[in-house]
């Protein structure tokens, strides 16, 4: 079997949400609970995967799926397309998660005559590492810079973000921030002892910006 790549990994999601959209399942039947879908979802496409390609599973120790590929998969309800996410450091919400998501955006289907359940796939997104910042923080620090603001605009701007950090560890940000302004993000990262990643505007930009790129959509 073949190595998964970022490029196959992309291209077999792509494939799996045809297929896995047109799958009737009695064990879905009924189910509401968000977390116990992602979980059948996620490890029915890594099994999928399995029968075709070589490839690390990730652990709970280096916290993402695709560790090699430093991807990480996100299974969502249209309904409410978010999720949490290990927080790390402030600076994920600045310079970005610092791996990729594959994003699985799914509407829920039950059929009470068969008793069935369907996960009809809406959307499969990919957003690339540099792209996973928060949008509204790396969009106004970007612009910040752009109109040649100074290090004590970018700590104004951070500190009224509220963004979790201590003043050492802020000043040290400002001061990368200067030398390394930040790519555009396209999430809206939440602040809370894990992030709350929400993906309304991955959905919607998917395709049409770089680093956000449309798999599959209905």
């Amino acid at each position: 079997m073949t190595e998964l790549t970022i490029a196959s990994l992309c291209d077999e999601a792509r494939k799996f949400s045809v297929a896995e959209s047109k799958h009737a399942d009695a064990t879905l039947f009924g189910v509401t609970d968000g977390k116990a879908i992602g979980t059948y979802l996620e490890h029915k496409f890594r099994v999928y995967l399995s029968e075709r390609f070589t490839f690390t599973l990730g652990n709970s120790a280096n916290g993402i799926d695709f560790p090699s590929l430093g991807v990480d998969m996100k299974v969502t309800s249209i309904k409410q397309p978010q999720s949490s996410c290990p927080f790390k450091s402030a600076r994920q919400k600045i310079y970005g998660l610092g791996y990729g998501l594959i994003v699985f955006v799914y509407d829920k289907l039950d059929d009470p005559v068969k008793k069935t359940g369907t996960l009809r796939i809406i959307n499969t997104v990919f957003v690339e590492s540099h792209s996973t910042g928060d949008f509204q923080m790396t969009k106004g620090l970007r612009s910040i810079i752009e109109s040649e603001g100074n290090f004590d605009d970018i700590m104004a701007f951070m500190l009224e973000k509220n963004l979790p950090v201590d003043e050492i560890e802020l000043n040290n940000l400002a001061k990368e921030i200067i030398k390394n302004p930040p790519k555009q993000g396209y999430l809206t990262i939440s602040n809370a002892l894990q992030w709350r990643l929400q993906y309304a505007r991955v959905i919607e930009r998917a395709g049409l910006e770089v680093g956000v790129q449309s798999i599959y959509r209905e």
